[in-house]
């Protein structure tokens, strides 16, 4: 499964933390259609200790991370344990297809004996999960971005 990993360290208390953090995300209601302030980067929830968000995008995007955190206080501040995964739908469809394309390389190899249309069949399945991550990596990038600046931008104000 795609999946990234990081630890900030803040000299922003926990609390303050959460404060900005929340500014900068909104809640998502798709029942509502209330235009939304442009300053906010994310949709998600901010819990006292935690957060679950994604970046606030215009159209959908199959390879979005999901980035969740925990936020612990420490005497100087507070340190921030990140992870960016893929959403529970894109990563169903991810093994879905992936499972369908190892079937498919097993039934043709196997019961017709045909080799060719086997490793096809694998390499589809392989090439998918390739462009999966490669993507993912891509969207994480963009997104720790915008998270780490939305950080800069908070210990400078």
């Amino acid at each position: 499964m795609p999946v990234h990993t990081e630890i900030l360290v803040s000299s922003l208390s926990r609390t303050e933390v959460v404060k900005r953090l929340d500014l900068m995300t909104r809640e998502v209601n798709y029942l509502d259609y209330e235009e939304y302030s442009h300053k906010q980067k994310f949709n998600g929830r901010v819990k006292p200790d935690s957060f679950h968000l994604s970046l606030k995008m215009d159209r959908a995007d199959t390879f979005l991370p999901l980035i969740t955190g925990k936020i612990e206080s420490t005497n100087q501040g507070s340190i921030l344990f990140i992870s960016y995964t893929l959403f529970p739908g894109a990563i169903f469809f991810l093994y879905f297809w992936l499972a369908i394309a190892m079937i498919m390389g097993m039934y043709f190899t196997f019961l017709e004996d045909n080799l060719l249309f086997g490793t096809v069949s694998l390499l589809i399945g392989l090439a998918n999960m390739a462009f999966a991550w490669h993507h993912f990596n891509r969207k994480v990038k963009t997104s720790q971005q915008i998270f780490h600046k939305m950080l800069d931008l908070q210990n400078k104000g």
